[in-house]
């Protein structure tokens, strides 16, 4: 069933009216000037045209900051999803047939577009999905980033040539796009989540149905309307959001439907991956973590604060790659609390619009109860507050940055993504102690750790069980990097030359007679 649905006449209403009417003064004004920009899109789009939803449902996306309803948009599910993928389908005959280059070109008109209408979007972002508008803007940036550099790999998709063993034969291996997509995407990254699985995806000519969170879908849509503005071809990139079982279903079921790529939880993954083997997709996943930051006594104390309040902090701690467990070594554990404590204390806790501020509100009323839950259960099992430990007088999904200390793996806050502005401390004494700590975790995305020692870097970073490691740094991701982890935090990779072999088939090709 679709969340938060409303059935409604098929009334045209402008989008203007319908948002200024419910919001707040200050979120007026942001709201009006996205609705004149012309990328404010509250329908699907499936080959090229943007239709509402076929039963005329729909579905409320809201401020997580007021609460207040920011727009309706059409509540789709399996019949929309199958059009979108025969139009996908149909699309990839001629998207797969373009050259490289005129892929390319594509792309960078499509990224320039976002570059050019970043502010605007980063106030989308933070309409609807909450994070400080600074923030938000550097996520245009950093979505923007995924298809400048997709735009450049496209033409540098290269096969090889063989040596034959024998002299008539002439051996050589194609790479050959996938076929249609099935993008599903989260609500804490609604722009760079989308780009960096579509960027590549269309560089290597692939064509595209992305299903963004119902939480965030309006960027989403603006996303696909700058394509569309960019002259991607209908049918290339279409959008269906709403009924999230539904759509998952359809995508699951299809033949016409060749991969899968996701971002999400690690309980979805799963089913995701065992409903692709009905039809032998390939896969992407990209699931929970359960990040160590591992603060050694050779660290240098202000690097690690920097590293550790990046990491933790940023989207109010909503992140796959936050810190989850702040390891910290014996003979500089009292020091790096009195000084994390210090810095946590000036975050100031706001609406995203407001100036100075550096933490949102968590996305909706489940997600502060899910922190409450866990802190509770480490309270309850011997863990003390240092600082916050409840809701923010600011009300709604407000949550006030926190610490807590006296950690041990065992607690649930130590197995569980906290997914909220939450820092748990633990106290450890030796390098073996903290690298398993560290990997007692079915998870395997990202960790961190900070040391001066050259030779301790080497050793910890080999040996932490993650498919990302940062050294003396809390902020790694990267277009030109590989995004993604080990264990059940996924398959597959994101970003960098190693993500556009996501979207791509080996054809070995022998011919024989050659003499």
């Amino acid at each position: 069933m679709c969340v938060r649905v409303r059935v409604r006449p098929l009334i045209f209403v402008p989008v203007s009216f319908m948002i200024i009417m419910k919001l707040s003064t200050g979120a007026n004004d942001v709201a009006a000037r996205l609705n004149s920009s012309g990328f404010f899109r509250t329908q699907g789009l499936i080959g090229g045209k943007w239709v509402d939803a076929y039963a005329g449902k729909t579905i409320e996306v809201n401020n997580p900051a007021t609460g207040e309803v920011i727009a309706n948009v059409a509540c789709m599910g399996t019949r929309e999803t199958n059009d979108a993928i025969s139009s996908a389908y149909d699309a990839f005959k001629s998207w797969s047939k373009f050259t490289a280059a005129e892929r390319s070109k594509c792309l960078r008109k499509w990224y320039d577009l976002i570059m050019a209408n970043k502010e605007q979007l980063g106030e989308l972002i933070t309409l609807e999905q909450g994070k400080p508008l600074k923030e938000a803007i550097g996520e245009v940036s950093y979505g923007a980033s995924f298809l400048e550099f997709s735009a450049e790999e496209a033409k540098r998709v290269y096969g090889d040539i063989i040596p034959s063993p024998l002299a008539d034969r002439r051996l050589f291996v194609l790479k050959q796009p996938v076929g249609v997509v099935g993008a599903i995407t989260p609500w804490n990254f609604p722009l760079a989540m989308i780009t960096r699985k579509v960027g590549p995806a269309l560089a290597a000519g692939c064509t595209v149905v992305i299903k963004p969170s119902e939480f965030t879908p309006l960027t989403a849509l603006a996303a696909a309307e700058l394509a569309h503005q960019a002259g991607v071809p209908p049918g290339v990139v279409n959008v269906v959001m709403g009924n999230a079982p539904e759509i998952g279903d359809a995508l699951l079921a299809s033949t016409q439907v060749r991969k899968i790529t996701f971002t999400g939880s690690t309980a979805v993954g799963k089913k995701l991956m065992a409903g692709a083997a009905g039809t032998v997709k390939k896969v992407s996943l990209e699931l929970g973590g359960n990040a160590p930051c591992i603060i050694f006594d050779d660290a240098d104390i202000e690097v690690a604060i920097k590293g550790t309040l990046g990491s933790k902090f940023r989207n109010s701690g909503q992140t796959c790659v936050c810190a989850n467990r702040i390891l910290v070594q014996d003979g500089i554990y009292d020091k790096f609390a009195s000084a994390l404590a210090d810095a946590v204390k000036n975050l100031k806790v706001g609406d995203g619009f407001s100036e100075g501020v550096v933490q949102g509100p968590l996305i909706n009323e489940a997600a502060v109860q899910k922190v409450e839950t866990l802190l509770q259960d480490a309270v309850s099992k011997g863990a003390k507050v240092l600082l916050g430990g409840k809701r923010h007088d600011l009300g709604f999904t407000f949550y006030e940055p926190t610490i807590i200390s006296d950690i041990n793996n065992e607690m649930r806050i130590s197995r569980e993504e906290v997914f909220g502005p939450v820092a748990t401390l633990l106290r450890f004494k030796t390098e073996d102690e903290a690298i398993s700590i560290a990997n007692d975790t079915n998870a395997g995305l990202a960790a961190y750790f900070f040391s001066s020692n050259v030779q301790r870097t080497w050793r910890v970073a080999e040996a932490l069980e993650y498919g990302i490691v940062g050294v003396n740094e809390g902020l790694v991701s990267t277009e030109v990097a590989p995004f993604g982890g080990v264990k059940q935090s996924g398959l597959g990779r994101e970003g960098s030359k190693y993500g556009m072999d996501e979207f791509l088939e080996m054809k070995y090709v022998c011919m024989g007679n050659m003499s």
